[in-house]
């Protein structure tokens, strides 16, 4: 009888493990929800990284995301990628990022995002990377950065397969 109740609880830790591997958990802090937490893996020798996440604000009050920090990167800031005038630009956000009450911010390509500077190390797909979060009420919040294939467009996603992306561009207007 014992033997079949170890095994059985043994049964059900695996599972829940192998279930809980397959997608982040939301991080709750305050009544802020962060969930997504990702990164695109970077060429070799490349010194700067994207990081990306949802954050939700449930509560009545805003919140401001105020700044980042991550043992891989000498350096996270908030920025911003906007168009600017027909010109794509990239700022650091020096008041942070606001998230309104009721509201969700997504930082994710082409917008906002983490710029890690100084990377260590390349980031390789199937990598995570913890990141610490400062916000101006929640106070400090761990996040995981599960990092996707180069050219990723979100978690899971498969753009970031750039033996894919070869095989669908048209190369045959293209001079050599």
């Amino acid at each position: 009888m014992k033997r079949a109740t170890v095994a059985l609880v043994f049964s059900v830790l695996a599972a829940t493990l192998l279930n809980g591997s397959a997608r982040a958990e939301d991080v709750k802090a305050g009544d802020l929800v962060i969930s997504q937490p990702w990164a695109r893996a970077t060429p070799g020798g490349a010194k700067t990284g994207g990081g990306y996440l949802t954050i939700e604000n449930k509560g009545n009050t805003a919140d401001k995301l105020v700044s980042a920090t991550a043992d891989v990167a000498g350096k996270v800031e908030v920025h911003e990628m906007a168009m600017n005038k027909g010109v794509m630009t990239m700022r650091p956000l020096e008041n942070g990022l606001a998230i309104d009450p009721g509201k969700t911010v997504k930082l994710a390509p082409g917008g906002y995002h983490l710029m890690m500077m100084d990377l260590n190390n390349p980031l390789k797909k199937g990598d995570k990377v913890p990141v610490m979060l400062q916000f101006e009420k929640a106070g400090k919040v761990s996040v995981t950065l599960e990092v996707q294939g180069i050219g990723a467009q979100g978690p899971g996603s498969s753009a970031g397969s750039d033996d894919m992306k070869m095989q669908k561009m048209d190369h045959s207007k293209m001079k050599m």
